[in-house]
């Protein structure tokens, strides 16, 4: 058993996101679905999506959700499937999340959603500016 994983975005960022972290990787480990979010889908159909997502993903060990904006359609999709004890759901997403969910693959849930928002908190930066040669 492994946690399953779902993104939930603006458009295709989310599949954009997987692709390069599997690129990065070699290889996926989680079974890992995206749903993308535009401005013409009716919320109560991603909702149903969404549960559809969670059923199909979830072995037993659980889903984490992952999406790019708190307070955005995706983040309120989400949020519906948060009354489940099997669901972890995270917002603000990005590489360095994503990268470190798919390295520590084996952990449970709860394990798995702390690595991912240490993996987001840890990989920001404030670059030094370039010094002239």
């Amino acid at each position: 058993m492994s946690v399953g994983l779902l993104l939930i975005t603006h458009n295709q960022i989310g599949a954009e996101l997987l692709g390069t972290a599997t690129r990065m990787l070699g290889a996926c480990p989680l079974a890992t679905t995206t749903i993308a979010v535009t401005e013409r889908d009716d919320p109560d159909l991603l909702r149903a999506e969404a549960r559809r997502c969670i059923d199909a993903l979830d072995d037993g060990a659980g889903v984490l959700v992952m999406t790019d904006l708190f307070g955005a359609t995706p983040a309120n999709v989400a949020a519906c499937l948060g009354d489940q004890d099997n669901v972890r759901i995270l917002s603000g997403i990005n590489l360095p999340m994503l990268v470190r969910v798919l390295n520590y693959h084996r952990l449970g849930l709860a394990a798995l959603a702390d690595k991912a928002l240490s993996g987001g908190h840890d990989g920001v930066f404030a670059c030094p500016a370039a010094r002239p040669h």
